[in-house]
């Protein structure tokens, strides 16, 4: 299992120029300064658990994954929270669909995401915090807001005061009054304003609910992360982020009721959000019926090329997922495993590019001569990495560098001509997050009758609420190729592909 300790470190010396980061709400690049020297926050919205999750979902994941890794790597220490909203409309309309509770399927698509972001290798967060395990911190924050007028009652519901927060629109660069129109608003003749939001919502019947000073009922979506980021990091933040859609209105709600909460501005030092994904010339969306789960991409192990697929488009832009696209990233990194040693190009694969083999040993005769060029693909990296998290570019880089190795070998170079060179591309690809050795396979054989026990056992912690425990079983089998999924049944296994 990757630790943090395990994971590549920037080198004592090295100069490396400084980071800079784009920020929603300043709408440009600043320089990374963070609230606590050489500490970062980190604050990414997470799902909501009522269905399994797609690669819109995996694509944010691996986004912020890179970030993550790359302060790592610059030698900041960062405490990563993501949240899971495991309350709410969808997840309790499913749940009686499905004739279970709201909680029995949360904490199954729960698990779904750990495994199936630990088979994309997303580093797991610090914490993961849960709406319906933080009522406590929500409710604080809620009288907070009340006590300083930015918050009101409504027979049972609390609403947030909109127009009480001068700052209202800074996050998406709009006027509070020309949020009336074209935004979708509850109707609620209880409101002081049609702008305002519930922060806690009165019980229905049959929904789940809590008690508070305010009625027994449930909390909103916007306030869960707010008193997480309390809970968790102290209160301001550092970075916090997510998809592009929840600018509006999910992201200004939280500057709104947060910094009205902590009397403190700003909220997050920095506003990162990742663009978000087509399919082809359309969204992707369940009403359309052309949803592409994680999982998908996971059994055909298809996981290091989806993610070289996302680190190949810049974070903020739009990316657009096609079959093609899927198969050309996976021809790519194919060329780097070969280029690193660690693969044989597949059939129909030529790692050496047609008319460089024959004068690639003049060229690349000396180990000095490809150490140099592993030196300025380094650098090269770092500028890009350090420029807003220009993925693009340090790809660019790693397959210049591939290449330059390839036609090396192509030209029957000894391996210690390119041994550094090979090291300087696995420790780059390794800060991206992406693992330049053939993936494994697995077969069952003769351990099925211990992964089905394993499995057994598993069951019986779950039963005990022994969670920790189950979990460790579950992301061992993961990292093993076995990948276990919960029904009302119990657990069941399957080898991934």
């Amino acid at each position: 299992m990757e630790t943090l300790e395990s994971r590549t470190a920037a080198p004592a010396g090295r100069d490396l120029p400084p980071i800079r980061l784009y920020n929603t709400e300043s709408r440009r690049e600043e320089p990374f300064e963070t609230i606590e020297p050489g500490q970062v926050r980190m604050y990414v919205c997470g799902v909501t658990v009522y269905d399994s999750a797609h690669i819109g979902h995996g694509m944010s994941a691996i986004v912020f994954d890179v970030l993550r890794r790359y302060l790592e790597y610059r030698g900041y220490q960062v405490r990563h929270a993501q949240n899971f909203t495991d309350v709410d409309d969808k997840i309790i309309a499913r749940a009686n669909r499905e004739e279970i509770s709201p909680d029995t399927l949360t904490r199954r698509l729960i698990d779904e995401w750990l495994v199936d972001t630990r088979a994309l290798n997303i580093l797991p967060a610090t914490v993961y915090p849960r709406a319906t395990e933080e009522i406590g911190p929500i409710v604080a924050m809620i009288e907070q807001l009340i006590e300083r007028g930015a918050a009101y009652r409504a027979d049972g519901d609390v609403y947030y005061r909109v127009r009480s927060f001068p700052g209202y629109g800074k996050l998406s660069h709009r006027q509070v009054d020309d949020l009336l129109s074209g935004a979708r608003i509850d109707v609620d003749e209880r409101k002081e304003d049609p702008l305002d939001f519930a922060l806690w919502k009165a019980a229905k019947p049959g929904e789940p609910s809590w008690e508070s000073p305010f009625s027994t009922g449930r909390p909103g979506w916007h306030i869960e992360c707010s008193a997480m980021c309390v809970a968790h990091l102290g209160g301001q933040v550092d970075v916090h982020g997510g998809g592009a859609d929840l600018i509006f209105p999910h992201h200004e709600n939280e500057i709104a009721q947060s910094e009205a909460a902590l009397g403190q501005e700003p909220f997050s030092r920095f506003w990162v959000h990742n663009g978000l994904l087509r399919l082809g010339d359309e969204k992707m969306s369940k009403s359309l019926g052309n949803m592409v789960t994680l999982r998908s991409i996971i059994d055909r192990g298809l996981t290091d090329a989806f993610r070289l697929m996302v680190l190949q488009s810049h974070y903020r832009a739009p990316l657009t997922y096609t079959e093609d696209g899927l198969l050309a990233a996976e021809r790519g990194l194919a060329r780097l495993r070969v280029a690193a040693g660690t693969g044989a190009a597949p059939v129909g694969i030529d790692p050496v590019e047609p008319g460089t083999g024959e004068t690639a040993l003049d060229d690349l005769a000396s180990s000095a001569t490809l150490a140099g060029m592993a030196e300025r693909a380094r650098e090269r990296f770092h500028a890009a990495m350090s420029d807003d998290l220009d993925t693009p570019g340090a790809v660019a880089d790693l397959f210049d560098l591939g290449r330059a190795i390839n036609r090396a070998r192509g030209a029957g170079a000894p391996s210690d001509v390119y041994a550094e060179a090979r090291e300087t591309l696995v420790e780059l690809a390794g800060i991206l997050g992406l693992s330049l050795e053939e993936p494994p396979t697995v077969e069952a054989g003769d351990a099925a009758p211990f992964i089905e026990l394993l499995v057994r056992v598993r069951d019986d912690l779950r039963a005990a609420k022994q969670w920790a425990l189950a979990d460790r079983i579950r992301d061992d089998l993961a990292q093993r190729g076995v990948v276990v999924e919960d029904g009302p049944g119990g657990g069941t296994w399957r080898v991934a592909r």
